[in-house]
């Protein structure tokens, strides 16, 4: 990746949010949840418990969001991650 947080920030590539229920029901967009799991792509220098490669629950609105070729990803203090699962 072309691109290095700093400090204590992470980014984040979310999951895919889910397109059917557990019952077949298909979600249409405008009802789809933003997905609260990702997995961390780069660290910055000073974080200190995650690192690249782990998969993590964040807040529902945490974060910016940036596209970075045409993927989309989350930059969030490492504070904003609730649990590495």
């Amino acid at each position: 990746m072309k691109i290095r947080p700093l400090s204590d920030r992470i980014i984040v590539r979310p999951e895919a949010p889910k397109d059917k229920t557990q019952g077949g029901l298909i979600i249409p967009d405008t009802a789809k949840d933003k997905p609260q799991r990702g997995i961390i792509i780069a660290a910055g220098g000073d974080v200190k418990v995650c690192k690249e490669g782990d998969e993590i629950i964040y807040g529902k609105y945490s974060g910016t969001e940036i596209e970075i070729d045409g993927t989309p990803y989350l930059i969030m203090r490492e504070s904003d991650a609730f649990a590495i699962l």
